[in-house]
């Protein structure tokens, strides 16, 4: 009796095991994104394609990264992003205060916010993705359709002779930063710059307003344009190529082909800079944007890609003549 009472308790044991390696296995296999117990603020997670990441996005790619994130979940159901979407100034902040984990910017940290980084024994991954460009408009019943680099630096101090406003996105922006940088402005001159509340708000302050020239990104313009209502009183205008070793002072409008060949002078390169201090789902977000799916995205945006994504070529031995 005492033998059999021994082998039923070994059997409960064992069918105790299966059940619960089966528990196991359902739980791992049912793991949804809302349940987020194992996830800390800046997105860790043990695995590289589950869990939760927040990426602090420039707001001019923003049409860009959105859609990356759709086709990024479509595949990998079981991870979540929260875009954390400001102007640049903003988004490094959220980065830095560890909101987010993961930043996509038009400039790599500099010296002074990456010291914050070192002193945590962080060291960050980070990518180029795309090539942007900043785009210059203007009013249709104006006669220009050129502008120079100088003309718009002169206009930011101040100084242009026909005392036009430059209108940007935010003066905590990518493209206000970049135009300053470029022209080594200084001090910026209040009564001749104007910071309006996001992209779509230049389009209607050049539309509604002939002695205005707008700076914005040009993948929220591709963005924003076609169902813009005024559209037709928006012109992009050329910009003379006076920068870098592709210089030719010949003027050029933005588009695909210009900016992959140097000649549009207001290019900018984006990166994916990965801060998370462990492999968590950054590193499989950062391999999907420079990978060949993510790189395709950018090629279909207009931008482009840091990495030209391959074509497949099928031949077949079999076609009939």
């Amino acid at each position: 009796m005492k033998q059999i009472i021994n082998i039923s308790i070994l059997v409960i044991v064992l069918l105790s095991m299966v059940g619960c390696s089966r528990c196991s296995r359902t739980e791992k296999k049912d793991f949804s994104v809302d349940d987020t117990s194992a996830v800390n603020k800046t997105g860790s997670k043990e695995d590289i394609l589950v869990g939760v990441l927040h990426v602090a996005v420039d707001e001019t790619i923003y049409p860009l990264i959105k859609e990356q994130e759709e086709v990024f979940l479509s595949a990998y159901p079981n991870a979540r992003l929260n875009l954390v979407v400001k102007p640049e100034l903003l988004a490094i902040r959220e980065l830095l205060s560890q909101e987010a984990g993961v930043a996509v910017l038009a400039r790599e940290l500099n010296e002074t916010e990456n010291d914050y980084f070192k002193n945590r024994s962080i060291k960050p991954r980070i990518f180029p993705v795309w090539t942007d460009a900043i785009v210059a408009i203007n009013n249709t019943k104006q006669v220009d359709t050129t502008v120079t680099i100088e003309y718009l630096v002169d206009a930011m101090k101040g100084a242009s002779t026909d005392r036009k406003k430059i209108v940007f996105d935010n003066l905590n922006s990518s493209t206000f930063r970049h135009l300053k940088e470029l022209g080594k402005v200084e001090k910026v001159a209040s009564n001749f710059v104007e910071a309006e509340d996001g992209s779509k708000r230049v389009l209607e302050a050049v539309a509604n307003d002939p002695e205005k020239i707008g700076i914005l990104g040009y993948n929220v313009y591709l963005d924003l344009i076609s169902s813009f209502p005024n559209k037709n009183n928006i012109r992009i205008l050329s910009v003379q190529n006076t920068i870098g070793e592709t210089a030719d002072n010949k003027y050029y409008k933005p588009n695909q082909s210009t900016i992959a060949a140097e000649q549009y002078p207001l290019r900018r390169t984006f990166y994916v800079q990965n801060y998370q201090p462990n492999l968590g789902l950054g590193i499989g977000f950062s391999a999907f944007l420079t990978g060949d799916r993510g790189q395709r995205i950018v090629l279909k945006s207009g931008l482009v890609p840091a990495t030209m994504p391959g074509r497949d070529i099928i031949i077949r031995d079999d076609i009939s003549l």
